[in-house]
């Protein structure tokens, strides 16, 4: 029997990215409050709404592989989060300006089936260019990553502010590690090639 393969996400660049491993899935986008607890660490609210959005799915679901993902930037031990207007994207921009960003993206892969969760954190020190006011706002106004944790798509025109990246698999920074997910799923018994 085919295993279901549902992706806990309503990201268009998750989606992408699994689509490159040839599998057959479904797109669920859980309802979740991501507001961090007091006094959690970042790579530990990533773990943990990747965790949630994964048990909500396979609480409908009871038979599938459920993949749950988040992603938490962080400059300096502070949390940045998805600016959602040009305003808050225009000040993380000029805060990252010049200086090393930290993106924590988790991963669950959940099997609703036999309850086994297999989970892990994949983080990415990114080194933004010291670029200028005009760059932010071109740079906005093209690419618009109002729904993006630090203002930033690298997978778009966000690669122009980036000066260098250091981490395991450049798909984490995009928000979802396919390294770790193949290797998830191998220990469920789903073949990709």
């Amino acid at each position: 029997m085919k295993q279901t393969i549902i992706l806990a996400s309503s990201s268009v660049y998750r989606r992408e990215l699994l689509q490159k491993l040839q599998v057959q899935f479904s797109c669920v986008s859980p309802k979740i409050d991501e507001t961090p607890y007091p006094d959690e660490k970042p790579h530990q609210t990533a773990l943990r709404l990747s965790e949630e959005k994964a048990k909500i799915v396979a609480d409908e679901y009871p038979h599938a592989l459920v993949i749950g993902c988040d992603q938490v930037a962080t400059l300096d031990n502070t949390v940045l989060g998805k600016p959602l207007n040009h305003q808050n994207a225009t000040k993380q921009l000029q805060l990252m300006r010049g200086r090393e960003v930290t993106f924590y993206s988790a991963l669950c892969l959940l099997n609703a089936a036999t309850g086994n969760i297999q989970s892990e954190v994949v983080p990415t020190l990114v080194k933004f260019r010291n670029y200028s006011d005009e760059a932010i706002e071109n740079y906005l106004a093209k690419d618009q990553p109002y729904q993006c944790a630090g203002s930033a798509k690298s997978e778009g025109l966000g690669i122009v502010l980036i000066e260098r990246m250091l981490g395991e698999d450049p798909n984490a920074l995009v928000g979802l590690p396919l390294i770790k997910l193949i290797t998830m799923f191998s220990n469920e018994g789903v073949t990709i090639v």
